[in-house]
């Protein structure tokens, strides 16, 4: 049964933009490097907010929550994220370490999938991100109310949509200290550290 929303949803335009070249032959061995130039070519073509992402977390009540905020850091340690103590993603995170993050460049077609364990900064370098903020972001919050995170990912997908629906993923996933990926089109899906021709 149709209704008159899931009809205006389904006439609204979808897959409206333009996806730059891709290369999946010189594909980098970590997904840290892959992520740096996907984001910096999305800055670069204009994106707005590319450092915009959706956090997912777990709640106490086995349900997930998510909410944007912004990418602070990427590199081999994992992709950083802040906030305060007292907010709700902290609490979720205390009782269950573990997260997803999720990033839609729409002009670009273009999107990344993160998930993994949460491990907690140290002091010094939570200290250092509340500091780097413009004084009214930081205005309010008190020494150690600030928290730097990061999600060591196990599992990092880069999607690139295409116009006739043969989007392609890139999936990297960690295998003890190094990572393995594989690539997925339309029709195809090659084995870890596999190449198919564009």
């Amino acid at each position: 049964m149709t209704t008159s929303s899931a009809d205006w949803l389904r006439s609204q335009p979808t897959l409206v933009g333009t996806p730059p070249p891709l290369d999946l032959v010189a594909l980098p061995d970590d997904p840290e490097s892959l992520f740096l130039d996907w984001i910096t070519a999305a800055s670069e073509s204009g994106v707005p907010e590319p450092l915009a992402m959706t956090l997912a977390t777990i709640g106490a009540d086995g349900i997930p929550d998510a909410r944007t905020l912004i990418i602070k850091d990427v590199d081999g340690r994992g992709w950083a994220f802040a906030s305060t103590r007292a907010s709700r993603k902290r609490e979720q995170l205390s009782a269950h370490p573990a997260a997803a993050l999720n990033f839609w460049w729409q002009p670009v077609m273009r999107a990344v999938r993160v998930r993994g364990r949460v491990v907690e900064a140290d002091a010094e370098e939570s200290a250092a991100d509340l500091a780097a903020r413009a004084p009214s972001a930081r205005a309010g919050i008190g020494p150690g109310e600030w928290v730097l995170w990061r999600v060591v990912a196990e599992r990092v997908e880069f999607w690139q949509g295409a116009v006739d629906r043969r989007h392609t993923r890139i999936v990297y996933e960690r295998s003890h200290e190094s990572w393995t990926h594989r690539i997925v089109t339309a029709h195809n899906e090659s084995p870890p550290n596999g190449e198919i021709s564009a």
